[in-house]
Parts: structure tokens; sequence; C-alpha cells
């Protein structure tokens, strides 16, 4: 009987489970994050993901397909993870500053957004990339006009902070700067949100 028993249990082990469209995309950006848009590749994600080439025809008809859907993916987790987190915050001033620390402390989202901005050229990821930045532009302009600032201002604010993001994201990730200690880090995090965010 336990004979019986065990064999399917070592079966079930053995056998891969099915792969979803969601674990293809995934792993896509996993690899836009560690190599860039160009590495995006039927074969290579197959080999790491332990299964055929067939597995992943079964769900997308070209690589094209695969890394449009991982874009979306990307889009839809960045909406949700960053703006759909501080929706409970009341006051404009503390999602201001929860939002900075949020996106300070990330890493993997930055690494991913830094290599689509190498790949502005892509006919996929330029339409992108213009979405989102729009979206978090607006964002910041709604978040400081609840803040208390005019329209023309909480627009400039706006502009000014994401080129702070964007700036960083520079020196940090495509210049390869040497990174900061952290105290160091936080202490830029902190003058950054005592000279953005409205008194």
């Amino acid at each position: 009987m336990t004979a019986n028993t065990s064999e399917p249990a070592s079966a079930n082990t053995s056998r891969p489970a099915r792969l979803s469209a969601e674990d293809w995309a995934q792993a896509a950006l996993d690899l836009v994050a560690e190599q860039g848009v160009a590495a995006v590749a039927v074969e290579p994600l197959a080999r790491r993901l332990g299964v055929t080439k067939g597995s992943f025809y079964w769900h997308f008809p070209s690589r094209d397909a695969l890394l449009q859907a991982a874009l979306e993916r990307w889009e839809a987790i960045e909406q949700e993870s960053v703006f759909g987190s501080l929706e409970a915050v009341p006051d404009p001033r503390a999602r201001l500053r929860e939002l900075f620390l949020l996106v300070a402390h990330e890493v993997k989202p930055h690494v991913i957004y830094s290599e689509l901005l190498k790949a502005l050229d892509h006919p996929a990821v330029q339409p992108v990339i213009n979405r989102v930045s729009q979206r978090r532009l607006e964002y910041l302009v709604a978040s400081f006009r609840q803040a208390g600032l005019g329209r023309t201002e909480a627009q400039h604010r706006a502009r000014l902070a994401y080129s702070a993001y964007l700036g960083f994201l520079q020196l940090a990730l495509q210049l390869q700067q040497p990174r900061l200690h952290h105290e160091e880090f936080e202490a830029y995090v902190e003058h950054v949100i005592s000279t953005l965010i409205p008194n």
C-alpha cells in the first residue's frame, strides 16, 4: 500500500505543471530586467522554464505577442502595486510621501523601466512607456493640486518630481554611478520629499 501511494506522488513531482500565458509573460519580464528587451526570445525562455517551445506556441503566435503580453503585465502590475496601494491614504501630502518612499525602495520595477527606456525605438515599447509616463504625471499633478498647489504650479512640480526620478535612474542604472550607502540614500530620499511636497 505504501508503494501504491508514493508512486503517483513521484509522478506528479517529475511532471512540470502546465505553464500559463502569465507565466510566460512574467518570465519575459524577468529576462527584460536581466538582459533587456532584445534578449526576449522563445528558446532561451523555454529552457529557463524547463519546457518545450510547444508550450509557448500554445499561448502565443509569436515572440512579439509574448513581448506585448509582458509589457501589458508590467503596466498592470505597476498600476496596481504603486497607485492602487495608495488609494487608502486620505491626506494628499501623506499620500505623496508614501508614493516617494514606495518608489524609492523598489528595485526590480526600476530596472525593468530603465531597460524599456533603452528600447523606446521598439514599436511595442513606446506606446506602453507613453501611457505609463502620462498616467504617472497625471497622478502627480492631481496629488499636488490636492495638496494645495494651483494647476500650473502642480504641473511644474509634477514634471520636476518625475524628472528627478528619471535622472536618478539614469545615474544609478544606465551610467553605473556608484551606489549610495544606505544612510546617504535615505537622507537623499528625505531631501527629495521635503523639497517637493508642499508644507
